[in-house]
């Protein structure tokens, strides 16, 4: 009976798949907008593995062609959602640290040991990502941690323990550890090539919960984002939220120039502030943690596209420097964790100052702390 039941459901989630594409690829004059509810059960089919793969790649490339609405982006994340394991930590409250899951190509990301950061300024902080997906095929936080010797296969059970753990307080959890469906779409979305949804809404699932607030920190370029990740943080049940414009859509704006944010608390409307790097002690003459200009040269990714640099080489000098900035050298990826740290810990009202949250991250850089608490994690 239940297989049967199962069997319903799936002809009845690809006829509405193949309405979905009827209705969102009919060109730029007739195209029409998906209620919540068809969105949702055309992401449901396409993660059960139910779909064509050629009707699920028409549907996710008429999406973005066409622009997705701020209902269909809630019904692709609810479905994926529906398809993940979500646990709740045994903490009060966590940051949800929320980088783009292609990672980056044009610099280093210091972003990785951010949560270590936090921990070691009391509060329990996650990150999330994946090995490496287009488009950009760039340099993740699953390389960057496995360089350094963290554990990046841990179940979201171990990684919520792992939170609470007064020693350590952060972990990392993979896509494919918290929703394996949405991770056997790699091959799928590598052949897109191109940006669709599933790269806007995939880092607001929300895999690791605390029990009474867990707070969204997540990046962007365009202009057109913010409301579009403050609409989904607040769906996704995030009960604050702080979207930075950062560099390649990551959460540590630029060194160089005012950094723009957004932000918004208790679910509320989304405010906006700008924050000046040189106010913080920042000088720096590059815009992130620059490539060497010795890196080792292009490489083919695996959709034969070719990247900036060797990825797994650069996570492997990311690794190095992050290593270092925990034990309180000073340099890019040092400025880019007080910087971020500065924001996040200011926006939680852990300081009354972004100045004052600054010199908090300073002293847990320079004193070793934040680097016992990374080193508590392997």
């Amino acid at each position: 009976m239940v297989s049967n039941m199962n069997a319903l459901n799936d002809t009845a989630n690809l006829i509405t798949l193949r309405s979905c594409i009827q209705k969102v690829a009919t060109g730029p004059e007739y195209s029409k907008d998906l209620s919540f509810e068809e969105a949702h059960t055309a992401m449901r089919a396409i993660l059960a593995d139910s779909a064509d793969p050629v009707q699920a790649a028409v549907f996710l490339i008429a999406l973005r062609m066409k622009r997705e609405t701020n209902e269909e982006n809630r019904g692709v994340l609810q479905g994926i959602i529906d398809a993940a394991t979500a646990v709740e930590a045994p903490v009060d409250e966590l940051v949800d640290v929320a980088d783009p899951y292609d990672g980056y190509s044009r610099g280093l990301p210091a972003s990785p040991f951010l949560p270590a950061v936090l921990a070691a300024c009391g509060i329990p902080a996650i990150s999330h990502g994946l090995e490496t997906v287009g488009p950009k095929f760039g340099i993740t936080h699953r390389k960057v941690l496995r360089s350094a010797g963290i554990n990046v296969d841990l179940s979201p059970t171990a990684a919520a323990n792992q939170l609470a753990n007064p020693d350590i307080r952060w972990a990392y959890v993979d896509q494919h550890s918290y929703c394996a469906p949405l991770h056997d779409l790699i091959g799928l979305r590598q052949r897109i090539v191109k940006r669709q949804v599933i790269t806007t809404v995939e880092v607001l699932v929300r895999p690791i919960r605390g029990r009474n607030k867990t707070h969204l920190l997540t990046g962007y370029v365009h202009k057109a984002y913010p409301p579009i990740y403050a609409d989904l943080a607040r769906f996704a049940g995030f009960d604050s939220a702080l979207i930075v414009r950062g560099v390649e859509g990551g959460i540590i704006p630029s060194l160089q120039q005012p950094g723009k944010v957004f932000y918004y608390h208790d679910k509320g409307t989304e405010q906006f502030i700008e924050v000046e790097p040189g106010a913080l002690g920042i000088q720096q003459k590059t815009r992130a943690v620059p490539i060497p200009k010795d890196a080792p040269g292009a490489v083919l990714a695996e959709d034969n596209i070719a990247t900036a640099v060797d990825s797994d080489a650069m996570a492997q000098l990311a690794a190095e420097l992050g290593l270092d900035a925990l034990q309180g050298k000073s340099g890019p990826t040092y400025d880019s964790l007080v910087y971020a740290g500065a924001i996040t810990l200011a926006h939680l009202k852990r300081y009354s100052s972004l100045q004052d949250a600054a010199n908090a991250v300073r002293k847990a850089l320079d004193s070793g702390a934040a680097a016992a608490h990374f080193n508590a994690g392997r």
